[in-house]
């Protein structure tokens, strides 16, 4: 079973599409997702500089734009070689519509609004995210616990991302669980927390009224780790999400319990094949960040 993934926030970076917008075709398509997301993606993944393409409402449609941007190159006629998709946070969003549970339009429209949302949300209290990595997880569940801190995302592999107000990652720094080093993190608020409920409710407005289809490949969910059979539910999830953790850990011991033998993760690739790599040891991946990628991408894809 090969598993195509789709990257979070904080994985784009100056510049990423130039090489894909030189094919007249993919340009084209980022154009057509540029009017859907209200937004000029063409110059924030060639021109616009770092600091413009951290910002929330910006990131989230342009790694989205991106992750289906190299999906339509790599899976044109070869949907059923594809075993099952799943998306990292904002990356859901990009597989629920490989999966067909929403339309490319629709879930660039949906993380417009889910971007400028948690920008919203981010901007009420100083808040911000730190990447834990190694140390005991009872442990570090319980300095979080007295530091008023919040797992965010359990990205499996001996990394979990924590969340919360400034001054207590300042105090997990300096004083980190035994064995553990924390990285802050390049992001405006604590996303995956109680935070940004507010953002709930207006993406909840958002969509309403989207038509949802049921997947037409395995959809796993960032909720528990399981496959989603109906379109209403993956949709609910999706706005759920923003203030739940991404349990990215148990994502990938569902592609392991279902017969996992390739992940191809797409624009703007590495993270998630950094955590695989790690977690699911001996699972051949591919990094697609480049269109010189995509052979080695379809000829993973293609040995299903």
């Amino acid at each position: 079973m090969i598993v195509v993934v789709a990257p979070g926030q904080g994985s784009q970076s100056p510049g990423f599409l130039e090489p894909w917008i030189a094919e007249p075709a993919h340009r084209e398509r980022l154009e057509r997702y540029s009017q859907a997301a209200g937004l000029d993606l063409v110059a924030h993944g060639t021109v616009s500089d770092a600091d413009t393409i951290r910002d929330t409402a910006v990131a989230q449609p342009l790694i989205v734009a991106a992750s289906l941007l190299s999906a339509a190159a790599l899976l044109d006629g070869r949907r059923d070689r594809v075993g099952a998709v799943a998306g990292h946070s904002v990356g859901e969003f990009a597989a629920a519509a490989i999966a067909g549970v929403l339309s490319d339009d629709d879930a660039l429209r949906l993380v417009r609004e889910r971007g400028l949302a948690m920008a919203e949300a981010a901007a009420a209290v100083p808040t911000g995210m730190s990447a834990v990595l190694g140390g005991d997880e009872d442990a570090l569940m319980a300095r979080l616990a007295e530091l008023g801190l919040s797992p965010a995302n359990m990205n499996g592999g001996g990394q979990t991302v924590v969340a919360g107000e400034l001054p207590a990652l300042a105090a997990l720094a300096a004083e980190p669980v035994a064995g553990s080093r924390v990285i802050p993190l390049q992001v405006a608020g604590a996303f995956h927390t109680a935070y940004m409920s507010p953002a709930v409710e207006r993406l909840r407005s958002a969509v309403a009224g989207v038509d949802a289809h049921d997947p037409s490949i395995r959809l796993y969910t960032n909720r528990d780790g399981t496959a989603v059979t109906s379109g209403a539910t993956a949709v609910e999830l999706l706005v759920g999400q923003v203030s739940s953790p991404v349990r990215w850990d148990l994502c990938m011991q569902s592609f392991a319990a279902d017969g996992v033998t390739g992940i191809i993760e797409l624009l703007p690739a590495g993270a998630l094949v950094g955590l695989a790599k790690r977690a699911l040891k001996g699972v051949p991946t591919v990094a697609v960040k480049t269109p010189d990628d995509l052979a080695a991408a379809v000829d993973l894809l293609e040995s299903a």
